[in-house]
């Protein structure tokens, strides 16, 4: 191999690295993007849940997310279709919030029946 072949080489490698580093540049700026979307999307949910809630409720609520997160997201998503739709009455309650939770529990359980054989 010549010298020439090498600068060629070596050219086609920085060319290569410089298209590596804009890609990896441009999936941390859509990361990046991402991440902000998402933290703007969970500060309007509460935002919107405070407006929803009296703070007794808001705590029975950070205490169910604690033990059981999916019901926790469940019931927010539910609140906010009803409270935006104008079909339950703005602030809930405590009292309130455990009622729904009973209905949400009771739609959720699962009768289970062990017959012998």
């Amino acid at each position: 191999m010549s010298i020439d072949n090498y600068e060629v080489n070596d050219a086609e490698l920085e060319e290569i690295r410089r298209r590596k580093l804009l890609e990896y540049q441009r999936r941390l700026l859509e990361e990046a993007r991402r991440q902000e979307m998402l933290r703007e999307l969970a500060a309007k949910r509460e935002a919107l849940l405070r407006k929803i809630l009296t703070p007794e409720a808001r705590s029975r609520l950070s205490n169910i997310k604690i033990v059981r997160p999916e019901i926790a997201t469940q019931l927010e998503n539910e609140l906010i279709r009803l409270a935006q739709s104008g079909q339950i009455p703005i602030p809930i309650t405590d009292e309130q919030l455990k009622k729904i939770l009973l209905v949400i529990d009771k739609q959720s359980r699962r009768e289970i029946r062990i017959r012998r054989l």
